[in-house]
């Protein structure tokens, strides 16, 4: 899969919580400890949401099997490290969510109905 498959991912996602009343903040925010595809917020949630975009034949079929316990520890390091240099969003609650996204012929693109929440326990 190339990077502008994975990037129409994540700009789908983003379309869709903007149509659905979130205001997307960052998209592909770097830092040391990875990437934030997708941050979002609402007037009580911020929002980060891990894309994954497959292709039908992909060996992990939904790209749910790249989501291991250390991706999830490196999205959290990178959200904790968000949050320290954006202060103003320290009344908001936390979610973390996993999209998941499948090319379908050619250019055709689905994303999961149920975008999971993954929140850490």
């Amino acid at each position: 899969m190339t990077k502008q498959v994975g990037d129409r991912g994540e700009i789908l996602v983003a379309q869709l919580l903007q149509s659905n009343g979130w205001q997307i903040l960052e998209t592909q925010w770097r830092c040391r400890w990875g990437e934030l595809d997708v941050i979002a917020k609402d007037q009580q949630w911020l929002l980060f949401v891990e894309v994954k975009t497959r292709n039908d034949r992909n060996w992990d079929s939904d790209g749910s099997l790249a989501i291991s316990s250390q991706k999830q520890a490196k999205i959290i390091r990178a959200a904790s490290l968000y949050l320290s240099q954006h202060p103003e969003f320290a009344n908001l609650n936390c979610r973390f969510d996993v999209a998941l996204v499948r090319r379908k012929n050619g250019d055709r693109y689905q994303i999961s109905t149920n975008v999971h929440h993954a929140n850490p326990k």
